[in-house]
């Protein structure tokens, strides 16, 4: 005998499934929906019931019981006391389900069209590319078509005539919207002399779309009918501006000239040499080949250059090499890299060389010491960011740190200030820059092919000192009766350092009438640099005027790498920028992908992109990797004088 079951009633104590069940799977996430899915169509003619916790047998076994609890447990045994009562008395769920509120549920996005009621037939701002553009309204009229020609539908990949009667369809929407009046004097056989395009003789081709076209002056010739009549464009309108992307990317970046010639094979845009120069200069990919940097005016001289004092109180330090020397004399001698290192003084251009076996710390620490016990200790020193003068400047630093106990407030407060110029930006130091090159140009003129041995080379560099020492720091007159030319010499010695010596006239006088002579002497030398040698340094040689405008924080640029190939430029956005004391800009700070590096304007390429625009390149520059100390890597920072004096140069 078999039963027969008039329903069945299944139950749950938990309201969010009753929730999910009761809904549709697809407005539910995945691992869900499958389930819910399962158990409905299981399930599809039972019915759900809610039953409270505290009537709900399977809770028991959820949360445990003792095998004594069992025993005595009533509703384990014998199930709810409400079964075997009325359905009306069964209990009801109270709460109303919201399923919006539910886990596990999909948002539902809501889209919401407004027509702003525009009379734009085709919305050209929205688009960036031409090509897809086109694409977009080939398939429009496709649709178009098929809905209206139920008989000969087009399927498949769009051909060669849909594309080009989309991109004649858009055209000649553009000429509609860009010369309206025009067109319809066209149209109706009306003469437009008073407009701009008369000259161009334009005419409707009623066999193209209704397209104007220029009349030009080439009828009689056999070019093609694209070339002869091209087609007519406004240079204002959008799909103009697209039409030369497209261009200049099908011709591989090609220059202004180029890409206008080819525009011109089909097409007449009016204003065309303009769009192709702004195209060509807008284009990211040029301006990073181009490398077109800013140019701030150049800066005025620090107060170290232009107020009195004794030589080599502040000096600028470089290294020039490597040279190539011989490691002995005879034979099986071997040559090794030696370097020159020059220091610079800040007032009077004197030079002071040494000769240095290395670029490491040690050697840079000699050479400075030799440097201090022949021309006296320097007040500051500016150099390089190198990692030589680094170093010496974090050694010195933290000797005295260590030795602070020992060493008296006097000589603490006599320590040697290093200034560091911004990385990879000589023109800063143009002081010791010249000088390298004065020295190298007299080094190949005297050495040519000869490789010489620690002392000769020694020697020879001492011999270029004197004359660099020597050389006029004012132009030289024609007339006999001035005075001779002011050298660097004068205020070491008193004299050009080649000059004859001259008759000691003093020695038979007081010590102390010899002293205040030498010392009217060395006046009289610094009122003359003060007339002659100063007013020289009024003049700027170069960069009289800030040119390609200023870089301001958040514009996307490319830094500059001689070793590099472009293609291989970092590419970073500004974060922050460092003002001379005159107000002119000249270097930032830019975060690349590999983290902050500090450049000056010379060696920074902006990008023809809005600083507003947060793209995959520029997100990517953002990302930044320091170092345990929370310096980013490859830069360099020593001592309590940073950037600030290097700006004045």
């Amino acid at each position: 005998m078999r039963l027969q079951f008039d329903s069945c009633f299944l139950w749950s104590d938990s309201t969010i499934v009753l929730g999910w069940l009761s809904m549709h799977p697809s407005k539910l996430q995945t691992f869900i929906r499958n389930r819910i899915a399962e158990i409905q169509s299981t399930c599809a003619n039972h019915t759900w019931r809610h039953v409270p916790t505290n009537e709900n047998p399977a809770d028991h076994i959820s949360r445990g019981l003792t095998a004594n609890e069992i025993v005595h447990n009533k509703l384990w045994w014998n199930g709810p006391q409400f079964l075997s009562q009325p359905e009306h008395a069964w209990p009801q769920l109270k709460l109303k389900l919201n399923t919006n509120n539910l886990p596990e549920v999909k948002t539902q996005n809501t889209c919401l069209v407004v027509n702003s009621g525009t009379d734009e037939p085709f919305p050209f701002s929205k688009f960036s590319d031409l090509k897809r553009m086109q694409r977009i309204f080939a398939y429009m009229a496709r649709f178009i078509h098929n809905a209206r020609f139920k008989n000969d539908k087009r399927s498949g990949p769009l051909s060669a005539e849909e594309l080009d009667y989309a991109l004649k369809k858009l055209i000649l929407i553009s000429q509609k919207e860009s010369f309206p009046t025009e067109y319809d004097k066209l149209k109706s056989g009306t003469s437009i002399k008073k407009s701009t395009i008369s000259s161009l003789n334009p005419y409707i081709d009623t066999n193209d779309l209704d397209l104007i076209r220029v009349g030009g002056r080439l009828s009689n010739s056999d070019y093609e009918y694209d070339k002869v009549h091209p087609i007519l464009l406004s240079k204002n309108h959008r799909i103009t501006k697209l039409l030369f992307e497209c261009q200049h990317k099908a011709l591989m970046h090609a220059g202004p000239q180029h890409l206008l010639y080819s525009i011109r094979e089909r097409y007449w845009p009016i204003g065309g040499r303009g769009i192709a120069r702004s195209i060509s200069h807008q284009c990211v990919t040029c301006r990073r080949f181009g490398g077109r940097t800013v140019t701030p005016i150049m800066g005025n001289l620090p107060k170290q250059r232009l107020q009195p004092g004794s030589p080599f109180l502040e000096v600028n330090v470089d290294y020039a090499g490597p040279v190539m020397m011989a490691n002995r004399r005879g034979r099986g001698c071997r040559l090794i890299k030696a370097y020159i290192c020059i220091f610079v003084c800040c007032k009077t251009k004197a030079i002071h060389i040494e000769l240095v076996g290395d670029l490491s710390t040690a050697n840079f620490i000699a050479a400075l010491k030799r440097f201090i016990a022949r021309r006296g200790k320097p007040l500051d020193i500016f150099c390089d960011n190198g990692s030589n003068f680094v170093g010496a400047a974090n050694e010195l630093k933290s000797f005295i740190a260590q030795n602070a106990t020992h060493i008296s407030d006097a000589i603490t407060s006599e320590s040697i200030n290093f200034h560091f110029l911004p990385p990879h930006a000589p023109h800063f130091g143009g002081l010791h820059e010249a000088g390298v090159r004065s020295i190298k140009h007299h080094l190949r003129r005297v050495l040519g092919s000869a490789n010489l041995v620690y002392e000769d080379l020694y020697s020879t560099l001492t011999y270029i000192e004197a004359l660099l020492n020597s050389r006029p720091l004012t132009p030289l007159s024609s007339d006999q009766n001035d005075l001779l030319p002011l050298t660097p010499g004068h205020f070491i010695i008193g004299r050009s350092m080649t000059a004859i010596p001259e008759e000691d006239l003093t020695s038979r006088t007081r010590l102390v009438d010899r002293y205040q002579k030498i010392q009217q002497l060395r006046q009289h030398f610094w009122a003359r640099w003060q007339l002659e040698y100063i007013s020289e340094l009024q003049i700027r040689t170069k960069w009289r005027q800030s040119t390609n405008g200023q870089l301001e924080i958040g514009t996307l640029v490319v830094i500059k790498d001689k070793q590099q190939p472009p293609i291989k430029w970092l590419l970073g956005r500004i974060q922050r920028v460092f003002p001379g004391r005159d107000g002119v800009t000249r270097v930032a700070e830019i975060q690349t992908a590999t983290g902050l590096l500090r450049r000056d304007f010379t060696k920074i390429c902006p990008l023809p992109v809005d600083t507003t625009v947060e793209d995959d390149t520029s997100r990517s520059a953002g990302m930044s990797r320091t170092t345990p100390t929370g310096r980013p890597r490859g830069e360099v920072t020593a001592g309590s004088s940073h950037l600030r004096d290097g700006l004045t140069y």
